[in-house]
Order: structure tokens, then sequence, then C-alpha cells
């Protein structure tokens, strides 16, 4: 069963080839359809499939029975292609779910299974890189040319464009979750002191209820234990600070972007989080090009409306923005 997805505010594409979408993540998943003038005619949010390790196959079947109800409700539109984003390592060029610990899959060829059950061709990519591609084409970057997309959410990962142009390094870039950023604490990766480890939403707080007995419901609540003066939780919000800026002093280092924009969870704490990043960002940056940082701007349906793109840019043969 089915329910609509939150976060869409009827944001259009513009004029081209009517396609579904397709974002998979670690609990549920979206899809969408989008007509020719580049609306969203369906949008929905269901649970992902999860079986183990047939996890993958199950998640091919369901968007195709996510695509006949689709096709059913809207006899008019008919799709061209199709994007799929799915978690864990991705391999966009060969079009293969490389690993994911949490879901189950080794070296998955989810692009072959999807245009066998679906009919159409079909874009696959890594979920974090097809909400950058939203944000770099339609939202907060759309003004730039070389950009660092970051997610920070329950992991950390990022999307690189360089020169209009997605670099994906077959699946390896933008694991900026897994830079190390401090001697503890271990991470999921099997190394330890990982930026993820220590500053995504989820390890802020794990991090503080270790700290402090105290379990809370979220980053959220963190932010605000601190703002209230929770010494703990200072101390934790002020290390996931500080390995955030030293991670994107080196990613600045190295790619000199001209933008880097934050999305995920953590981004909605706002200038909680931007102001004293920048600060800490500027005074570890010498002579480099400092960055702008910006929020990213499309919101929850990021994901289905960048593999909408990245769909159309098939059909439109307009892969050459893929670089490897």
């Amino acid at each position: 069963m089915s329910s609509p997805a939150l976060g869409h505010q009827g944001r259009s594409l513009g004029a081209g080839s009517a396609v579904l979408a397709f974002d998979v993540g670690g609990t549920d998943m979206k899809a969408a359809l989008v007509d020719e003038a580049g609306s969203i005619a369906d949008i929905v949010r269901v649970p992902t499939p999860l079986d183990g390790q047939r996890t993958a196959g199950a998640v091919v079947t369901r968007i195709g029975e996510l695509a006949a109800d689709f096709l059913a409700g809207h006899p008019h539109v008919h799709p061209q292609a199709a994007g799929l984003l799915v978690p864990g390592v991705v391999d966009d060029e060969a079009g293969v779910g490389v690993f994911s610990e949490n879901l189950g899959w080794t070296n998955f060829p989810f692009r072959d299974r999807a245009q066998a059950t679906l009919g159409v061709p079909v874009s696959f990519s890594h979920d974090v890189r097809g909400a950058g591609e939203a944000e770099y084409r339609l939202g907060a970057a759309k003004t730039f040319r070389d950009v660092v997309f970051m997610a920070i959410g329950t992991g950390i990962a990022g999307a690189i464009f360089i020169a209009g142009t997605l670099y994906t390094g077959r699946g390896m870039a933008g694991e900026v979750g897994h830079s190390k950023v401090a001697g503890a604490p271990a991470c999921a990766c099997g190394g330890a002191g990982c930026l993820e480890a220590v500053a995504s939403a989820g390890a802020i707080a794990r991090r503080y209820s270790q700290a402090s007995g105290v379990l809370v419901s979220g980053a959220k609540d963190v932010l605000d234990r601190a703002h209230g003066g929770d010494v703990q939780a200072i101390q934790v919000w002020e290390s996931a600070l500080d390995a955030l800026a030293l991670d994107l002093s080196h990613t600045v280092a190295l790619l000199a972007p001209e933008a880097i924009v934050i999305g995920g969870g953590l981004s909605q704490a706002g200038a909680a989080l931007f102001e004293p990043l920048q600060a800490r960002l500027d005074a570890i940056l010498t002579f480099q090009r400092r960055p702008q940082l910006l929020a990213a701007s499309i919101g929850a349906d990021a994901g289905v409306i960048g593999a909408a793109i990245r769909a159309r840019d098939l059909v439109e043969g307009s892969r050459g923005r893929l670089r490897r």
C-alpha cells in the first residue's frame, strides 16, 4: 500500500520527455511519474521491500508494480525512460549496485534488471548523486559550475561536479563520510574516526547518549540541549562542527569548489549549523578559494527529481555529463 510522499511543492522540471523516477532508501522508497510538461503527475512513498539477500530483486519487482500503478492511473502519460537511485557503493557506468551493507546486496545488476522489468531505458546512480544532480540543475547550486553537494543524515556522502560534469570515480568518488578526521570512534566501515562516525546526525545522537547515558530522539535533541547549556551536548555538537570544517577544508584544498551545498537532516539546523561551520572553515583556510556554504533548497523530493532529470538526459542523449 502506498502513501503520498511528503515535500513535493509543485516544482517543474520544464518541458521534455515523460519519465519514471525511483529513489530507494534504507527504510522507504519514493517513486514519481513526471509528465511531458515537467510536472510531477504522481508521487508516492512506500516501504522498501526488505528481504535479506533478496532485497535487490524485491526492489526491482516493486518498482515494476509502482510503474504499473502510475500507468494505470495516468493513461495519457507515456514514460520514455526511468531513473533509479539506490544507496551504498554504486557503479553508475556499469549499472551495478556494488555493495550495500544495510540492504544486503553485492554486485547486483540494477540497471539491466530494471530495464527488463520496466521496458524502457534506465539511468542508474547513487541516491546522493541523484539528489546532488537536482540541486545542481534546479536548486541551490544552479548558478555555479564547480560544486560539492554533501548530504548529512544517518550517514554522510557527497556528489562532485567539476566544470559542469558529475564525477563518479566509478562509484567511489564522494565517500566523504569515510574521510578520517579523528582517532575515534569506530565506524561501520571498519575504520576509526571517520567523519560519518563523528558528525552524521546519527552519530551526534549516538555519541551524546553514550557520553550522558540519556537516550535522545536525534541530533536536533542534542542541539536543543546544547542551546540549553548541557555541557556534554555542547561538546558533542562542537566536535561535530570541528570535524565537518576539517573535512571541508580538505575538500576545498583538493577541488576548490565555488560552492558547497549541504543537505540531509542536519542541514535543517539552519544558522546553528551554517554560521559556526563557515567561521571554522574560514579559520582553517589561508590562500584557498572560500566557497559559499549553501543550504540545499529542493527539499525531501530531491532524490526522485534528480532521478527524473537523469532519465530525461538518457532520452535526450546527454549522458556525456557523466565522467568517470
